[in-house]
């Protein structure tokens, strides 16, 4: 079944520095439950996508005891359009980084925490032991606190894959970011086909999937509804859609700002093809309520 949906004229680029329409302000990070979490990141020496990325939403999640932890370092192999990680040669392995990790959860005590990481091309699998490992020693420590994976695609690697998967997270994400016509720009070194077939992987393993895309960028109508179905042919969980914001004048510019209309109309259609959940509005990112949808796989 196909829901129509209307094609809008894109009006003149806009940047992340034009006045950014009201459904996209947020909050200024702040709270008890922000500065504990900020403390302990300094302390061990670790890295937060919500920082990295300059997620419009890091005071929200921080203050429902939700964080996005970074690790592998935080240089990348890749230089995608959109994100905001430094770019460059990436130096040494941090095997220690597991055990601090799960030390600060367990200091913090979290309830749900997504481990995503910088792409680490240059590493045999991608950086896959130190997933593996990471989820093996918040085990240890924090029995009651769910985990969500946002894995970068391993050069297809598929028994990297199979490393990840074997420690058991509750959630396997990798994220397709754009539709196919787009990757060139937007994911210059990755592959669409790849990134689907790993999804599919990870489904016929057993595993709760997830991935999500961004909005802004150049798409049209037909593209994005093509690539929900894309995603629900690989037996995909849950969708994430929201809304792209140029982290900084070098990178691609935002084509428009879609409005909190037309994010509710994927949602409804991304819900016919039989999704278990779609999260879609523009200040939806992959780790946006990852706590809920967590938990709502589990009953």
């Amino acid at each position: 079944m196909s829901l129509a949906l209307p094609i809008l004229q894109n009006p003149t680029p806009v940047t992340q520095y034009t006045r950014r329409p009201d459904w996209l302000k947020v909050k200024l990070p702040g709270g008890e439950g922000y500065t504990e979490i900020k403390r302990l990141v300094d302390q061990h020496r670790l890295h937060t996508v919500c920082e990295e990325a300059r997620c419009p939403n890091v005071a929200d999640c921080w203050s429902r005891r939700s964080a996005t932890f970074m690790i592998l370092g935080d240089i990348c192999t890749r230089s995608c359009g959109f994100c905001a990680v430094k770019t460059g040669r990436p130096t040494g392995l941090d095997l220690d980084e597991p055990r601090r990790l799960a030390e600060a959860i367990a200091k913090l005590d979290l309830r749900h925490i997504v481990l995503t990481s910088v792409n680490r091309d240059e590493l045999p699998d991608g950086g896959a032991a130190i997933f593996a490992a990471s989820i093996r020693e918040i085990r240890k420590r924090v029995r009651d606190c769910t985990i969500e994976v946002l894995i970068p695609d391993f050069k297809g690697n598929e028994a990297a894959l199979l490393t990840v998967l074997e420690a058991e997270p509750e959630i396997l994400n990798h994220n397709v970011e754009t539709v196919p016509r787009l990757y060139r720009r937007v994911r210059p070194q990755a592959s669409y086909e790849q990134s689907l077939e790993l999804l599919q992987r990870a489904k016929l393993r057993g595993a709760t999937t997830k991935s999500g895309f961004m909005l802004g960028l150049g798409e049209q109508k037909e593209e994005v509804e093509n690539l929900l179905r894309d995603l629900s042919d690989v037996g995909l969980d849950i969708a994430t859609i929201g809304q792209y914001l140029q982290p900084t004048p070098q990178h691609l510019p935002v084509e428009r700002f879609v409005p909190p209309s037309e994010f509710a109309e994927y949602k409804t259609f991304g819900s016919t093809l039989g999704f278990r959940h779609v999260e879609s509005g523009p200040l939806v990112r992959s780790s946006y309520h990852a706590d809920e949808q967590a938990r709502f796989q589990l009953t």
